[in-house]
């Protein structure tokens, strides 16, 4: 049963739906991207400007719609945190999807709080900690994954049109 929690705020829910409707060009606008050598400049500049403006608890969709992969060092670290064995904390939240990972049973993540905060926020798994990746090197290497968080993720697509339109700063 859905727990409630912060609906997304209505400026963020329009860029999630303009990032929806725009799929196609979206797809091809990254792989184009992706070819050039500045791909990880232009998305560093973004990701820093985006997120000097964006507060990923008016959102969490990432938390309430897809799940992380947890690595065993994650899991043990978890674990340990909340006093439990990791086999425990793998049959009550984890299950093995079909690439052979480990990941949530269900969503929203069941250490996603009623206000958007995270229960395990300093012991999260790393995929957690690195979403949503617009800030790593290569990211040529991620335009599949980067393609499918503009889906996810609003400030993902706020940072692809201000590097289609050709600016990082506020828009």
């Amino acid at each position: 049963m859905p727990r409630s929690v912060i609906p997304m705020n209505d400026t963020l829910r329009r860029v999630l739906e303009h990032s929806r409707s725009n799929r196609k060009s979206n797809r091809t606008f990254l792989v184009q991207l992706g070819l050039q050598k500045q791909v990880d400049q232009l998305f560093h500049a973004a990701h820093e400007s985006v997120f000097s403006e964006v507060d990923c608890l008016q959102c969490a969709n990432c938390c309430k719609t897809t799940s992380p992969i947890f690595r065993d060092i994650d899991i043990d670290r978890i674990a340990r945190h909340l006093g439990i064995r990791p086999s425990e904390l793998t049959s009550r939240h984890l299950r093995i999807d079909e690439d052979g990972d480990w990941v949530l049973q269900q969503s929203p993540c069941t250490f996603l709080r009623e206000d958007n905060t995270c229960s395990i926020y300093d012991v999260r798994p790393r995929a957690c900690r690195d979403y949503p990746h617009t800030d790593r090197k290569n990211m040529s290497q991620i335009m599949d994954l980067t393609y499918r968080n503009t889906l996810v993720c609003p400030a993902v697509g706020m940072m692809l049109e201000r590097i289609r339109n050709g600016h990082q700063g506020p828009a």
